[in-house]
């Protein structure tokens, strides 16, 4: 496998809910054939696409020998586009917040999210997803961090 430098380039697309066995077993081989054929001006990209949690699909690109242009990161969005629609599910909510509880990945959105840390079932500790992670480094190291430490802890002061 290729080897992906810390600066190569992330996506994060977090589905709304959990896919099922069948659901990831229909999309993964889809997933990497989108990769293998991605091309940025007709030069092929070494990229990975890997599935965690059941809910995350993540896609890399290590842009040291090809960098992503506009048109093939559109390419990868309407691909993500079809994706979704197939599986009925939303890949590009980003007020959708994935945390952990009880060592599960469970999502909510906003109002459910500050509604559960009024309760204190959500505190400052909770693990959160930081899809907003736009390198493999970012994602290695900031990718599930404690509420306290996140983007998303600025809208629940």
């Amino acid at each position: 496998m290729h080897q992906f430098s810390e600066t190569s380039r992330v996506w994060i697309f977090q589905a709304d809910r959990e896919l099922s066995p069948d659901e990831i077993k229909w999309a993964f081989p889809k997933l990497q054939g989108f990769i293998n054929e991605w091309k940025a001006h007709g030069h092929a990209l070494a990229a990975h696409t890997e599935i965690r949690y059941n809910r995350f699909i993540i896609v890399m690109v290590d842009e040291d020998n090809a960098a992503a242009s506009g048109c093939s990161i559109d390419s990868l969005h309407r691909f993500m586009q079809e994706v979704e629609k197939a599986l009925n599910v939303r890949l590009f909510d980003r007020l959708n917040i994935a945390y952990k509880e009880n060592g599960k990945v469970v999502s909510v959105g906003h109002t459910a999210f500050e509604e559960l840390l009024r309760s204190g079932r959500v505190t400052a500790s909770t693990i959160v997803f930081n899809n907003l992670a736009a390198t493999k480094k970012a994602l290695d190291e900031d990718w599930e961090i404690p509420l306290v430490q996140s983007w998303h802890a600025q809208f629940f002061q």
